[in-house]
């Protein structure tokens, strides 16, 4: 029997490292921790005590030579030096969301965060350790892949900064032969085996806009209005007041947990669709079971064997083989409920989001502005109307036309627009930070451009409004989406397939494999690339990931991977604005 230490989960089968252990002497222990200070002492402190029979020590990240010699003193001290049986670098630094989406580990998330690195009185050193925190975690992503990029940058950010330490990271692993982590074995269980992949670093300042958006596709509405992290949503549900004597207080709310991940095929299918069309496939799976329900019954029903056990229906004769097939199913059945009950309970939930605040309306309305579309209502309207929104939506609504606009508003009109919004009960401080960005970042003469294309509205539900649905989806608009590239996409498309583009063609360029490093903007492969991975300096989101697959699924044969120093969602983007913008 082993013993699992870590810190990142506690579970049954696992303990955390600083909690509270007596010794099991008789008992391995397997540690799968960070190689940080106070987790080598704790660890130098259990070997003292003596507190299992062997130590099997796996490191999240490679462990420094001296930190490595600590452990090795204690465990002479300890008189424990062949108690410590194994000793590993996993190079696991990173979190896996999807097959084609990865994070930087989450603990201390705040240290990489988008306000960290823009802070305006950061100082050399802290900037150092952010970018080398976010290096350490994408050195172990691509030993785990068992490749090494081609790295293409935009110069004067912080993405440059971490391409600069990377390229170094890489070369300085490659060069020594004996010790590389990038020959071998390794590099024939990579998925890139073949044929060496791009990496994109690109800046969060690159599209400050997406983040923002009001969205409309499934997961990235989940990740929008609901408590959704690493795959888990967490949905609170009132058991309501009834049957309660009056004057009674209510009900606790229950707290629900689902895990929405590759296992759930509904979940897979639908994640990137357009939430009408989710919920008319939650009502077309609902029918489905209750039809192959009904036909169980009616099965049993003409046996004569309603109330009958499973063994009585098996030992039957082969004129029921169909019945025996439909009992059979039944497992299956049970799953296909247990999927079906969980996106009815997230989806109802979304749903009420969208009806209450008008999300409908805030997306088709953000969408034109991004798409320079003419508006059918005021921007002082949308900002003024009591019933649309909550002061968040609102600011965020402004922000995206702020950012958008082909130079900045009067001081005239901008005053009109602040008025409006403090009377909505906004906080302004983002836009405090966003008029200071845009005056930085020149934004004013070149603004972001995100296609010229917008969703079209097909009226409204029909088919999910039929008797018995599950949604009451009336006032809610079936908008269409129609595939545009975001900024980071656009940039992604320019280097993989090798086009010119005054967006891209500064583009720094690294080639971690040529013994010498140059300041060069031209790539030495001129041939299209067939995988690439693009990472976001600063944060990424849902609406950006699913922007990119639905980009590939257009390209035959190439795989795109989307990875970012953190993943926040537009409420928690507009906090890190408004920390900015306070002065």
């Amino acid at each position: 029997m082993f013993l699992m230490l870590k810190i990142t989960l506690e579970n049954q089968y696992g303990r955390l490292l600083h909690s509270d252990r007596d010794p099991i002497p008789d008992v391995p222990a397997v540690y799968f921790v960070m190689p940080t200070e106070e987790n080598i002492d704790r660890m130098c402190q259990d070997l003292r005590n003596q507190l299992y029979e062997s130590y099997y020590l796996n490191f999240i990240s490679a462990i420094s030579r001296s930190k490595l010699e600590d452990i090795a003193n204690a465990a002479l001290a300890a008189s424990a030096v062949t108690q410590v049986a194994k000793v590993f670098d996993q190079y696991l630094n990173f979190i896996t969301l999807e097959d084609d989406m990865f994070v930087l580990c989450n603990q201390n998330k705040e240290l990489v965060s988008y306000r960290a690195i823009n802070r305006p009185d950061i100082t050399d050193t802290e900037m150092e350790t952010i970018m080398d925190t976010i290096v350490d975690s994408l050195f172990c992503f691509f030993v785990t892949l068992g490749a090494v990029p081609i790295i293409r940058c935009s110069r004067g950010t912080a993405a440059e900064m971490v391409a600069v330490k990377l390229d170094k990271k890489l070369r300085e692993n490659l060069r020594d032969a004996r010790n590389s982590l990038f020959t071998g074995d390794t590099l024939g269980a990579g998925q890139f085996s073949f044929q060496r992949p791009l990496l994109v670093l690109v800046d969060r300042n690159i599209d400050l806009a997406t983040p923002l958006h009001h969205t409309w596709t499934y997961q990235a509405l989940v990740h929008d209005v609901l408590d959704f992290h690493l795959n888990r949503v967490n949905l609170e549900e009132s058991s309501g007041v009834e049957n309660s004597p009056a004057g009674a207080r209510p009900k606790r709310k229950n707290k629900k947990s689902y895990d929405l991940t590759a296992v759930d095929k509904f979940w897979q299918k639908h994640k990137g669709s357009p939430f009408p069309e989710v919920a008319e496939s939650v009502q077309q799976e609902l029918e489905s079971y209750r039809a192959q329900e009904d036909e169980v019954k009616r099965l049993k029903s003409i046996m004569g064997l309603e109330g009958e056990d499973e063994g009585a229906i098996s030992m039957l004769s082969d004129n029921t083989a169909k019945l025996t097939s439909a009992v059979s199913s039944l497992p299956e059945l049970l799953e296909k409920k247990r999927l079906i009950d969980l996106h009815t309970n997230v989806a109802t939930a979304v749903l009420e989001h969208i009806k209450t605040r008008k999300l409908d309306v805030y997306f088709e309305y953000e969408e034109k502005i991004m798409s320079k579309t003419t508006l059918d209502k005021s921007l002082l309207d949308m900002i003024s109307d009591p019933d649309a929104g909550t002061p968040e939506d609102k600011m965020r609504l402004f922000l995206i036309y702020y950012i958008s606009a082909q130079q900045a508003p009067s001081e005239a009109d901008l005053e009109q627009y602040k008025k409006a919004l403090t009377e909505a009960g906004c906080n302004l401080t983002p836009l405090q930070y966003i008029k200071q960005w845009k005056a930085f970042a020149k934004m004013a003469s070149a603004p972001t451009s995100y296609g010229n294309t917008a969703t079209k509205p097909m009226g409204l539900l029909s088919r999910v409004m039929n008797t018995g649905s599950q949604f009451v989806m009336e006032g809610v608009k079936n908008l269409v989406l129609k595939q545009q590239n975001l900024p980071v996409t656009r940039v992604l498309d320019s280097l993989m397939e090798m086009k010119s583009n005054p967006e891209t063609d500064d583009y720094r360029y690294f080639d971690p494999k040529m013994l010498r490093g140059s300041d060069s903007s031209v790539p030495r492969n001129k041939n299209p690339f067939q995988e690439a991975i693009v990472f976001v300096v600063g944060g990424g989101n849902y609406i950006e990931y699913q922007n990119l697959v639905d980009y590939i699924k257009g390209k035959q044969g190439k795989h795109v991977l989307y990875g970012c120093s953190e993943l926040f969602n537009a409420s928690q983007f507009i906090k890190q604005l408004s920390l900015l913008g306070q002065k």
